[in-house]
């Protein structure tokens, strides 16, 4: 297994959550502030298509006072439902972890559950994990058995983060094994580092009406790679940084070159994915409370409410008029990101790729 650590340097950020009135945290007692305090957050897997079209998963963020939020086991696969499947497009899916028979995954890699955590410790400390086995499946390859249209997996990933102090921010990203197809189109291992695949056999993540896309001819370019910053993160407008921040996770970055049966290159479509996308901020005068102690970190008056961020998109714009169900999110304990929890968006007509 691969292991990667960095440990950052403070940096000024302003970002601000919006309250909508009228919602009480169910806590007598806030630990930490809630716009500018010690803060984690967790996404098991986020798409941004095209620009600026993006699904993001519903997103855990640390409780007010000490205790955690974690994504639920039901989260197994993206899309999972007919509105999340409008933004990505119906050709490509995510396997999360959890599956059913037959497997999308290797032989031996076993069914499971996702670890997907933001968690504020008795400290004050702010932490976050991510940890899962990730299949990236392009059903537009059309075969027979789920795992025929498996193109990428990340077996055994993990990205953590832990906030201690202001010189004490670490992330970590390891993964055991990454699998790609190869030229001759098996599924073999290729590191753990880190891949970067030039012609891989994997077509867009939709189709565009009336498109003579060719199967054999359409490739795409992949590469994946560690998150190294905050703005690779793929989010809403509620997660946000602290003066300190650290962030972890996969990112996996996807130029498809959709051709014709001739060979004609019809389009250029950018896909982003990061799996297991986690960060944690903490203001720059930042102390952690003693461990065990009796402040007012150490125990909270009531159990935390944890927070968990609605799933949510903003669709790529299309060739056609589109009209689709937003997530603003919501959070526990009565903090609201955004004026309501679902709205109603009617994006404009150009095309979500760049033309060649």
């Amino acid at each position: 297994m691969t292991r990667f650590v960095t440990k950052l340097a403070a940096a000024t950020a302003a970002f601000a959550l919006v309250s909508v009135p009228g919602l009480a945290s169910a806590q007598t007692t806030q630990a930490v502030d809630e716009k500018t305090g010690p803060v984690s957050f967790a996404n098991v897997a986020s798409v941004r298509i095209g620009n600026p079209g993006s699904l993001i998963t519903e997103t855990q963020r640390s409780p007010l006072t000490p205790g955690q939020s974690k994504l639920s086991p039901d989260r197994t696969v993206v899309p999972r439902d007919a509105g999340e499947q409008s933004t990505l497009g119906d050709k490509w899916a995510i396997n999360l972890g959890r599956y059913g028979a037959p497997s999308p995954f290797p032989a031996g890699i076993a069914s499971r559950d996702h670890n997907v955590v933001a968690a504020l410790q008795q400290t004050t400390v702010p932490t976050a994990v991510a940890e899962s086995n990730y299949a990236l499946i392009d059903n537009g390859r059309g075969g027979a058995k789920p795992i025929d249209n498996t193109v990428l997996v990340l077996e055994g990933a993990k990205s953590s983060v832990d906030c201690a102090a202001p010189g004490k921010a670490t992330s970590s990203t390891s993964v055991g094994k990454i699998w790609v197809r190869d030229q001759n189109g098996d599924l073999k291992p290729s590191g753990a580092s880190g891949i970067d695949v030039k012609g891989l056999k994997l077509g867009p993540p939709s189709m565009v009406k009336n498109e003579s896309l060719s199967k054999d001819k359409t490739t795409s370019d992949l590469t994946v790679s560690r998150v190294t910053a905050f703005d690779q993160l793929i989010r809403q407008d509620g997660w946000r940084a602290g003066d300190v921040t650290a962030v972890a996770g996969w990112k996996v970055d996807v130029v498809t070159h959709v051709r014709d049966e001739e060979g004609k290159d019809l389009r250029e479509a950018r896909t982003t994915v990061v799996l297991g996308g986690v960060s944690c901020g903490i203001p720059r005068n930042f102390v952690a409370k003693p461990a065990g102690g009796t402040g007012p970190g150490a125990a909270p008056a009531q159990p935390a409410v944890p927070g968990t961020v609605p799933a949510g998109g903003i669709p790529p714009q299309t060739a056609d008029s589109t009209r689709t169900v937003v997530g603003l999110g919501l959070l526990g304990g009565g903090i609201v990101i955004g004026a309501a929890a679902m709205l109603l968006l009617r994006r404009r007509k150009p095309v979500p790729v760049r033309e060649k």
